[in-house]
Formats: structure tokens, C-alpha cells, sequence
């Protein structure tokens, strides 16, 4: 009997108490998918604040929550939020690396490379989300939608498709900040005041 209760004893479930870390990941994601994608949409220029949010917000903040979410045993978390928080990273030095001069500027079809496995990646988790939450199908469906069209963009030098990829690109990016704010707003209120 004793050996029974120091069993129960050493096999107690603690409760994780920390914050749900996929609103900082959707928000990093949308907010810097909607900075990026008005600058696709012919609205601002590329410059310094799309970069600065692709490095630290896009991509550290969304690697730190895919990191949290690892935490949580959250494979999809994990997965979706530190590989696109590397995606921005990854991004914001293939701009910066050129303008440093130290090594030159990645053509359209390399770009192309770069998007399109991205793109295959999105579709990957696309799949994993026809058994998740409508939105968030819908949220991938349209950055699936948006890298076909940056791809199509790169590879026919087409205007109106890149203004295409950034009118998607704003779809997927103010989705996925809807659902991350909805997720926030909902737990402070402890109700379900934005259905996601």
C-alpha cells in the first residue's frame, strides 16, 4: 500500500499555466502578411518598416511562439509558427544581403524557387487544417492562393499579378490577424465574442 501512494506521488500531472502563444504567432503572421502585402499591392514602398517587422515581429515573435507551442506538445503550433517565423528572417536577409553588397541580388526565377517551396509547405499545412477551425482553412487556402500568385508574379514580371498576390496577401494576412485577435479578445472576455 505505502508503494502504491509513492507511485501516485511521483506520477502527478502538473498543469501548464502558461498563455496560448498562437495569438502572438497569428498576429506576427498577419500583421506582417497585411505590411508586406501593401507594398505587393502597389500602396507603399519596401523599405525599412516591412523589413524591421519581417525580422523581429514576423519573424522572432512567431519563432518564440512556435517555440511556445512546441512546449505545449502543439506539432502544428510548433511547426506553422517557427517555420514561418524563419520564412520572414529568411526573407528580410535575402533583401539585406544585396543592399550590404555582399552578394548580388537573387534573380526572378530564384525568387520563384523560394516562394514555391514555401508555397508547398503552406499547402502541407492547408492539408492539416480540413480537420481545424473553418477560418483557419480558409486563412491557409489563401496563403497557398497568395504564393501561386508571387510565384506567377516573379516568373511572367506581370504588374497586375503582383497587385493580385497583394489583394490575397491582404485576405490571408487580415485573416489570420482576425483569428489571433479574436482568440485574445475572447479569453479576456470568457466568452466567445469573435467565432474562431
Amino acid at each position: 500500500m505505502e508503494h502504491l501512494a509513492e507511485s501516485s506521488r511521483n506520477n502527478i500531472f502538473l498543469v501548464d499555466g502558461t498563455a496560448n502563444p498562437a495569438p502572438l504567432g497569428l498576429c506576427a503572421f498577419g500583421m506582417t502578411t497585411l505590411l508586406l502585402s501593401l507594398h505587393n499591392a502597389g500602396i507603399i514602398a519596401l523599405g525599412s518598416p516591412i523589413l524591421a517587422m519581417a525580422i523581429f515581429y514576423g519573424g522572432l515573435a512567431q519563432a518564440i511562439a512556435g517555440f511556445m507551442e512546441w512546449k505545449k506538445n502543439n506539432t502544428f503550433g510548433f511547426v506553422t509558427f517557427g517555420s514561418f517565423g524563419f520564412f520572414w528572417i529568411s526573407f528580410a536577409t535575402i533583401l539585406i544581403l544585396p543592399a550590404l553588397g555582399l552578394i548580388k541580388a537573387p534573380g526572378p526565377v530564384e525568387l520563384a524557387a523560394f516562394l514555391a517551396v514555401w508555397g508547398l509547405f503552406a499547402l502541407g499545412l492547408f492539408v492539416c487544417t480540413l480537420r481545424m477551425h473553418k477560418v483557419l482553412q480558409v486563412t491557409l487556402l489563401f496563403v497557398v492562393l497568395l504564393v501561386v500568385a508571387l510565384v506567377a508574379a516573379e516568373l511572367t514580371g506581370i504588374k497586375a499579378v503582383l497587385t493580385l498576390g497583394g489583394v490575397l496577401g491582404l485576405i490571408a494576412g487580415g485573416l489570420a490577424f482576425y483569428i489571433g485577435m479574436g482568440q485574445v479578445i475572447n479569453e479576456v472576455y470568457g466568452r466567445k465574442v469573435f467565432p474562431v
